[in-house]
């Protein structure tokens, strides 16, 4: 048992630290309070983003956290209710008076409580219901927000980010005063006036085409009635236009098919053409003088054809020898005449 004394003490001793600083940790988180509180309620008309354990704060330090929040029972027009405590070390003037108001960016929301006039030194009971007259809910930031829009569009996000803290914090109260926000709005103002010879010329320029636009409103009426005529018509044939395109497919695909089956003979005459240019092209003194000779010749020809289908022509002369038997040709002057033979005789036209 001695021997398990020490491991064990040292096992008590972790598992208590462990517990407290996850005690802490579960508080801070939750917001959560330590010591005697008091409950109250508050009555608001929107409280949009307000979440049970967010804080409650006195002149911006934390006297307590909200614990519920329900429509408040036994009226016409609903009514938010809010309940809170607060440390019982923190009396809350007869007057109080309750706002929502914005932490940060992100959303979050705390109740800062003021004191109102009236109070006289006396103090709120325990379980007292802070009327809506004396509540303001959290302040619309989509209406806030909404009417700096055109600047927050000329903005980097870290302007926009900044420049947002300090509009909310400003209407809220708190913060950098009013002239420390119209400051960074001047400066920033300043910024974008930098950029007013660009901004100008953009102007000018979109002035000169809306200007050349309004001269010819009535050709840009006309080619937008064309238009919408031209689309309704096409809407109104779109079965013929289909069709078409049907056809206009399958044409595609005989054609297709003809070059597939005309492609091998139709390179074959190609090549066929090219050899018979190669020809003509070394028989191109030839060719030019059966040119020159061609027109003489065809009308010599013509000549012949002239009294029908057919083709007259005239015997101007006839020669011709025999080769008798046991001889054989000779030449004569350059002329071969047959040895021994018979030369037929000649008449001419």
């Amino acid at each position: 048992m001695r021997g398990l004394a020490g491991p064990l003490i040292k096992l008590v001793v972790f598992a208590l630290v462990t517990v407290l600083a996850s005690y802490v940790l579960i508080t801070t988180i939750t917001n959560a309070g330590y010591g005697a509180t008091n409950t109250y309620k508050a009555q608001f008309t929107d409280v949009t983003g307000l979440v049970t354990g967010d804080e409650v704060r006195i002149a911006g330090v934390r006297v307590g956290q909200v614990t519920g929040i329900a429509l408040a029972p036994g009226r016409q027009k609903p009514v938010a209710q809010v309940e809170v405590q607060v440390d019982r070390n923190v009396p809350l003037p007869s007057a109080v008076q309750a706002t929502i108001r914005y932490r940060n960016l992100v959303g979050e929301r705390y109740i800062a409580l003021t004191e109102g006039s009236g109070s006289a030194g006396r103090t709120m009971p325990a379980g007292a219901v802070i009327p809506l007259a004396r509540t303001h809910p959290a302040l619309d930031l989509t209406t806030l927000f909404g009417g700096f829009r055109p600047l927050f569009q000329a903005l980097t996000p870290s302007d926009v980010n900044r420049l947002s803290y300090e509009v909310i914090q400003v209407f809220q109260g708190e913060g950098t005063t009013v002239q420390s926000l119209l400051s960074h709005v001047a400066s920033l103002s300043s910024s974008l006036a930098d950029k007013d010879a660009v901004i100008g010329s953009v102007i000018d320029n979109l002035t000169k085409v809306l200007g050349t636009v309004a001269a010819r409103d009535q050709q840009l009426s006309n080619l937008i009635v064309s238009l919408q005529e031209f689309v309704t018509g096409l809407a109104t044939d779109r079965a013929a236009i289909f069709n078409s395109l049907q056809t206009i497919n399958g044409l595609a695909d005989s054609t297709t098919n003809l070059l597939a089956q005309a492609r091998p003979p139709l390179a074959a005459d190609i090549k066929s053409l090219g050899d018979l240019s190669t020809n003509l092209a070394d028989s191109r003194t030839v060719l030019e003088k059966f040119l020159q000779l061609a027109p003489t010749k065809i009308d010599l020809i013509t000549r012949t054809a002239v009294n029908g289908s057919w083709f007259n022509f005239f015997m101007c002369g006839a020669g011709g020898f025999v080769v008798l038997p046991g001889t054989s040709p000779s030449t004569t002057n350059g002329i071969t005449v047959p040895a021994g033979g018979l030369s037929s005789g000649q008449a001419g036209c």
